[in-house]
């Protein structure tokens, strides 16, 4: 095969590739479009719960109502369909890996697919009750709040990636060890930087409540520690791909 054969059976590939994971995810929206609604009503309910007694979320331009709820789906759907995209992703350059490299790619995406899931649920479950408590709580007298439905929503997803992404860490930390790009001493060497980089995400993608940073901050900083002693336990088993070759 030469060369200009061998780019466009890559490109048919890839196309092949977008082709199905834009059709997985557009299946599950599909699916759950009817449900719009109701997934908006859940995802708000953190907020609501904190919110005085008789108040409400409002809508402040004419077409919010419909377009919020569908982009709660569209995020909800990208989330399901996510350990689709990752298979695709790595059936694509799965065949210019080396055996081994094979092997840790299904790991990584299952793993990577079930931690970003758990950031997000952290976010949910355990941050949001405690930010909207804050926000709501540090309200002037007199003052309504009324959290507009397309600014919440903004508000939550940018949290939902701060915390899945955070929960990422631990792979990170891992593939760069097993890759050779850093070994673990100089991982733990620079664990003082990572404690400060930690609570400096957490200021900036938190509200401005102790709290909350601490929230994303300690976390981030334990998924480190969580995957400098998983690569550490992996390092006897296996050498770096440098090695290998």
């Amino acid at each position: 095969m030469t060369p200009t054969e061998s780019f466009i059976s890559h490109l048919i590939e890839l196309r092949s590739r977008l082709l199905k994971i834009v059709l997985g995810f557009v299946l599950v929206f599909i699916g759950l479009f009817p449900f719009a609604n109701k997934i908006y009503t859940l995802l708000a309910a953190p907020m609501l719960a904190k919110l005085p007694a008789g108040g409400h979320m409002i809508a402040t331009a004419v077409t919010t109502p419909f377009f919020v709820p569908m982009k709660v789906a569209m995020m909800t759907a990208f989330v399901i369909s996510l350990p689709h995209t990752l298979y695709q992703i790595w059936a694509f350059v799965a065949p210019g890996l080396y055996p081994q490299e094979k092997k840790l790619m299904v790991p990584v995406i299952v793993a990577s697919s079930v931690l970003f899931i758990a950031g997000m649920a952290f976010a949910y479950f355990a941050v949001f009750p405690v930010v909207f408590s804050f926000i709501v709580g540090s309200a002037p007298v007199g003052v309504a709040v009324m959290t507009d439905i397309a600014e919440y929503l903004d508000f939550v997803m940018t949290l939902f990636l701060a915390f899945g992404l955070a929960f990422e860490v631990p792979i990170a930390v891992v593939l760069a060890v097993r890759f050779g790009w850093v070994r673990v001493a100089q991982l733990k060497e620079a664990r003082s930087y990572v404690v400060v980089g930690a609570f400096i995400i957490g200021a900036i993608f938190t509200p401005p409540d102790i709290i909350s940073q601490f929230m994303l901050a300690i976390p981030l900083w334990l998924l480190f520690e969580a995957g400098v002693l998983a690569a550490q336990m992996m390092q006897p088993k296996v050498n770096t791909i440098a090695d290998k070759l």
